[in-house]
């Protein structure tokens, strides 16, 4: 708990089994965390069962593979049918260090904030943590273009490291986002189109073999998708357009 609010984590879950508990252990350590919420995306290794043998953790299993965005979907929903206030995302990889969750979680649960998200790129993160080249460049050039037409000043849009609160994430129309990658830019696209400001905290990040990433091709893919929701944003903040993403 976090001054009385039920902190959850959700963890979505793909092919994990390497890092799963090492990252757990992190999460548990940081002492607040009440419950934690692991939806398994039709992993071919071990995930589910080191998943069920974890202590305070809702174990969820997708028959098919959904996608990231689906994951994240039935994640969000059983973490706020379990109580949850606070629902912060952590990637079973080991990627980003639990370590930032209870700043992440005193930021909304001091009423400053509705949404947090660990920017990779304060700090000079992203490449010192192996970042790819290429990587990096899309991510400056996305983040560049989506300020401009989301009206935002985020140093990235890209992380997956984030924190909600349960009042935020009721407002949201997430069944109307996409099941694939680019529900993460949808989901903070959408967080804007409320008024409410993003918060961001600088996060170490590291990348490795058992890290998880998309391939160059779904890079491109995810990168118009992220374009085509802000130009859509953009279209209907001025009622030219019509769109599901975005409540009028």
């Amino acid at each position: 708990m976090y001054k009385g609010r039920k902190v959850v984590v959700v963890m979505p879950a793909y092919n994990a089994s390497q890092t799963l508990v090492k990252t757990y252990q992190a999460v548990m350590e940081q002492e607040i965390v009440d419950l934690v919420v692991v939806v398994d995306d039709a992993s071919q290794d071990e995930t589910v069962r080191i998943a069920q043998g974890l202590p305070h953790t809702l174990v969820h299993v997708h028959a098919q593979n959904r996608g990231y965005g689906a994951n994240q979907k039935t994640c969000y929903r059983l973490a706020l049918e379990a109580g949850g206030d606070i629902i912060i995302m952590v990637h079973p990889d080991y990627q980003y260090t639990p370590k930032l969750i209870p700043a992440m979680a005193a930021l909304i649960g001091n009423g400053l904030y509705h949404c947090v998200l660990g920017s990779r790129i304060l700090g000079g993160y992203a490449l010192k943590g192996g970042m790819p080249l290429w990587r990096y460049a899309a991510n400056r050039f996305l983040t560049f273009v989506e300020n401009i037409l989301l009206s935002a000043k985020l140093s990235e849009f890209h992380t997956g490291y984030r924190a909600f609160s349960a009042e935020l994430l009721n407002k949201l129309p997430l069944e109307a986002n996409s099941d694939d990658f680019v529900f993460d830019n949808q989901i903070l696209a959408q967080v804007l189109w409320t008024g409410e400001q993003i918060a961001e905290i600088s996060c170490p990040t590291r990348y490795f073999p058992q890290a998880s990433s998309i391939t160059f091709r779904r890079s491109v893919v995810y990168g118009f998708g992220c374009l085509h929701t802000a130009l859509c944003f953009r279209l209907a903040k001025a009622r030219v357009l019509s769109s599901r993403l975005f409540r009028l």
